[in-house]
């Protein structure tokens, strides 16, 4: 499911959360800057951007001690593994939506397959009954009821056509493979576990909810975000070296008892927070952040359980609803049978077999329908227990 869109902005928020937290890191290596500081100089040799004016200079500078940015660095892997959690997640979504369709595609080509034939058919009796009206054996009204037992045949299997070329398309743009060579097999969907052996509980859903552990993380992060700004009130010790190679004519040695070319210092920078108004103001504002994210944690824990059992109860409800649509197919179909041996045997006409037949079409969608609805909510249901990658056969 890499080829899907979402994955692939998943993969780039991932790779910038994984980014984010080097630079936090790279904080305590020594960042190095050479340059120049080259100027003409008219009596006393000032600064320019903080140090004296110079041919050839080195800075280098790191934290050594930092509380408040051992926090930041925590606060930064919390948001990657977020990160990389969304990715995960985006990848079974898109297999969700990729087996959803695929079922959906499946019953379609099943509809059009029983809706195809009949309308071949329907067409021919209308054509047959315009002849024989023709011919004085038909009256206009029997034309008009072939026409439209025509027109209705032609309806559903151009809506069954037009479904299964909207979901081919979306399954291309989740595979990247060509719209036209996808087909469906009946065969090569696993089939569902038993809803009474499946594991299915709302603190397993929990555990397994990426929903949650993202939301989980993010608190995290938000939480050591709140303790670094804190901490920037705590002193901190940076590591500081910088080099100079100077020259007379910026007139040090005018000003200076010795000139020396090659000069250098190095040691430690501390510093000390002291009467910060805005850092304190940060500081609050992060543990109401922290506050807000652990609330959201909490109410993606809620959402998760809410949806675990309302997707139970739907496939609970829906396996009734199958069973219900498909005797409703059955029934249909007997009256089907029943009308067109009153039909042979001299008895009804042919526009009463094809209502009835377009009937029992009708009853049959219904409970193809139905039953798609069935697969999809357990397919929605393997994937709220974390079970959907191993019922499909992905790793």
């Amino acid at each position: 499911m890499n080829n899907a869109t979402s994955v692939g902005i998943a993969l780039a928020g991932e790779k910038m959360a994984q980014k984010s937290y080097h630079q936090a890191r790279s904080a305590y290596i020594p960042q190095v800057y050479f340059g120049s500081g080259l100027a003409a100089s008219y009596g006393y040799p000032m600064s320019i951007g903080g140090s004296g004016p110079s041919i050839f200079n080195v800075n280098s500078q790191s934290l050594l001690w930092n509380p408040a940015q051992r926090e930041f660095i925590r606060s930064a892997r919390s948001e990657w593994n977020a990160s990389s959690i969304s990715t995960e997640n985006q990848r079974t979504q898109a297999a969700l939506e990729a087996a959803i369709a695929y079922i959906q595609l499946q019953r379609n080509t099943e509809k059009i397959q029983a809706v195809h034939d009949f309308a071949s058919e329907a067409a021919r009796n209308e054509t047959i009954m315009r002849e024989r009206a023709a011919e004085g054996l038909a009256s206009q009204a029997d034309v008009k009821k072939a026409a439209l037992v025509a027109a209705r045949a032609r309806m559903r299997l151009t809506e069954a056509e037009s479904a299964s070329r909207m979901l081919r398309e979306r399954l291309a743009q989740l595979t990247r493979l060509s719209a036209d060579s996808i087909e469906t097999d009946g065969t090569s969907i696993p089939a569902f576990p038993e809803l009474e052996e499946q594991r299915i509980s709302v603190s397993r859903a929990i555990e397994n909810s990426p929903e949650v552990r993202i939301a989980d993380e993010q608190a995290k992060a938000k939480a050591h975000r709140a303790k670094g700004e804190h901490k920037q009130l705590l002193p901190a010790v940076d590591l500081v070296g910088t080099y100079g190679l100077f020259s007379k004519f910026n007139n040090y040695d005018e000003f200076f008892q010795k000139f020396q070319r090659n000069n250098a210092t190095f040691g430690v920078q501390i510093r000390f927070g002291f009467l910060n108004g805005v850092e304190k103001a940060e500081a609050e504002a992060a543990d109401a952040e922290a506050l807000r994210a652990l609330k959201q944690a909490e109410a993606a824990r809620h959402q998760v359980a809410n949806e675990t059992l309302r997707i139970r109860s739907a496939v609970e409800q829906l396996a009734s609803a199958r069973e219900v649509a498909q005797l409703e197919y059955e029934v249909a179909q007997t009256d089907f049978e029943a009308v067109r041996e009153r039909n042979e045997a001299g008895q009804g006409t042919i526009i009463d077999v094809q209502n009835a037949r377009i009937q029992a079409i009708d009853r049959q969608a219904a409970a193809v329908d139905t039953l798609f609805e069935l697969e999809k909510a357990r397919v929605q249901l393997l994937s709220v227990t974390g079970d959907l990658r191993s019922w499909a056969g992905l790793r």
